[in-house]
C-alpha cells in the first residue's frame, strides 16, 4: 500500500501489506538475549532516525551500528538521562522532524517511572507521531512478569511485534507474531525468521 512505511525488512513489509502506516506507535517485545536490536537498525536505514538509548551508552550504540553493515547514515543517537527519563525523552521527542522514525531502546526504565507521567508521554508521542509521519519502535524486554505500565505501552500501541526466541539443544528458533495492527490486518500466524546479519526468513521445517 502506498501509504505504509517500509520496516526495513523486505519479507515483514510483504506480509504486512507495505509496512507501516505512517503516525503509529510500534511495540517491540523481546527477550533480553534476542538478536531483537536488528529490527532497530533495519528500521534506522529507512529515513532519518533519532535513536533514544536509556541503557547503553552513546558510544556503544554507534559502535554496535558502524559494524552493522559498514554503519546508517542519517542516524542521530541521543543518551537517556537516567535520573530523569522521561523528561528527556519528551525533549528529544519535540524536535523530531517530519518524515523521521523514532527508537527507544529499551522502553522499560522510562515504563519504571510513574504512570500518570509515562501515559502523558505515551499520548504526546503519539500525537507528535501523527503530526510528523514518522515510526516510533519502542523496544520493551520480556521478564516473564506483566505490569500496569507494561499493559499501558501494549494498550496504547498501534502495533505489536512480539518475538519469540525459542532455544533447543541444537538451534535457536524466532518467531514473529504480529498480534494486534492498528489501520492493518494482523497476523493470524508467525513468521520463523533468521536472525543473523540481518532479518531473513527461515525456511528450514521444525522437528518436534
Amino acid at each position: 500500500m502506498a501509504d505504509r512505511l517500509s520496516t526495513g525488512i523486505t519479507v515483514l513489509d510483504r506480509q504486512l501489506d507495505g509496512g507501516i502506516p505512517p503516525g503509529s506507535l510500534v511495540l517491540l517485545l523481546a527477550e533480553p538475549a534476542s538478536q531483537s536490536e536488528l529490527f532497530l537498525y533495519e528500521l534506522a536505514t529507512t529515513r532519518r532516525t533519532l535513536y533514544l538509548t536509556t541503557v547503553r551508552t552513546e558510544q556503544a550504540i554507534r559502535d554496535a551500528v558502524d559494524r552493522y553493515r559498514g554503519g546508517i547514515s542519517q542516524l542521530t543517537v541521543r543518551d537517556v538521562d537516567s535520573a530523569a527519563p522521561l523528561d528527556t525523552a519528551n525533549r528529544l521527542v519535540k524536535d523530531l522532524p517530519e518524515d523521521s522514525n523514532l527508537v527507544v531502546d529499551v522502553l522499560d526504565p522510562l515504563e519504571a517511572t510513574d504512570t500518570s507521567r509515562y501515559r502523558t508521554f505515551l499520548n504526546e508521542l503519539q500525537n507528535h507521531m501523527v503530526n510528523t509521519g514518522g515510526v516510533a519502535m519502542l523496544h520493551a524486554m520480556k521478564d516473564g512478569s506483566s505490569t500496569a505500565t507494561r499493559n499501558m505501552s501494549a494498550h496504547m500501541a498501534d502495533v505489536v511485534f512480539d518475538l519469540q526466541t525459542d532455544v533447543r539443544s541444537n538451534e535457536i528458533v524466532n518467531r514473529l507474531a504480529v498480534p494486534k495492527f492498528r489501520g492493518g490486518k494482523a497476523l493470524e500466524e508467525t513468521i520463523k525468521l533468521k536472525l543473523t546479519e540481518d532479518i531473513t526468513i527461515d525456511t528450514s521445517r521444525d522437528i518436534a
